[in-house]
């Protein structure tokens, strides 16, 4: 008999808990919908930009470049909507490491507001046009050209000598390429606000 009872409280339990289902899942499901708005509310902070210029830029990293950057995705920041397409005024500066933009303006529809915002540095690499395979090739010409010299001041010209300068040359130029902060036009910078 006891036994009886445990099974029917049992069955009446899950019986209330299939019936109650259905009405917690939409709540379960507002819950999880609510989770992405918040993440977005977070990245209201965020702006999306790409550089302003047509071309590849090549900034050395202890310099500072006022360029404009171009807003790529809608956002707001601080309670005012950037619409893609604004214009953000401000400069690349120097930070460790490489460079960092700094925004202190926006321009749209026909108004500026101030902004308060900045990249992550955008670390430096050696200049790529320095060590590319022209730039090499150059360099090991001037090697081969110095080796050549040398042996013909020293005597005896052989091919090992004016392979040496060659290397020489090559190796001396990728090692001494200059570092520069290259901004593609299609480059994504975020801005984070400050």
């Amino acid at each position: 008999m006891r036994s009886n009872r445990h099974l029917l409280s049992a069955a009446a339990t899950a019986s209330a808990l299939l019936v109650s289902l259905p009405a917690l899942a939409p709540r379960a499901a507002q819950a999880h919908q609510q989770t992405p708005q918040v993440l977005a509310q977070a990245s209201d902070s965020t702006i999306r930009t790409t550089s302003a210029q047509q071309q590849t830029l090549y900034l050395n990293n202890d310099k500072t470049y006022s360029y404009a950057l171009t807003v790529s995705q809608r956002t707001t920041v601080d309670g005012r909507t950037l619409p893609k397409g604004a214009t953000i005024f401000g400069s690349y500066r120097p930070a460790d490491g490489g460079l960092r933009y700094v925004a202190e303006a926006a321009k749209f529809d026909g108004r500026t507001i101030s902004l308060n915002a900045a990249s992550r540095t955008i670390e430096d690499e050696k200049d790529p046009r320095d060590t590319s395979a022209g730039a090499i090739a150059k360099d090991a010409g001037i090697g081969a050209a110095g080796g050549a010299a040398a042996a013909e001041v020293f005597g005896d010209i052989d091919v090992a000598e004016v392979v040496g300068g060659a290397a020489a040359g090559a190796a001396v130029g990728n090692v001494t390429a200059d570092r520069v902060v290259v901004v593609e036009p299609d480059e994504e910078i975020v801005l984070r606000e400050r």
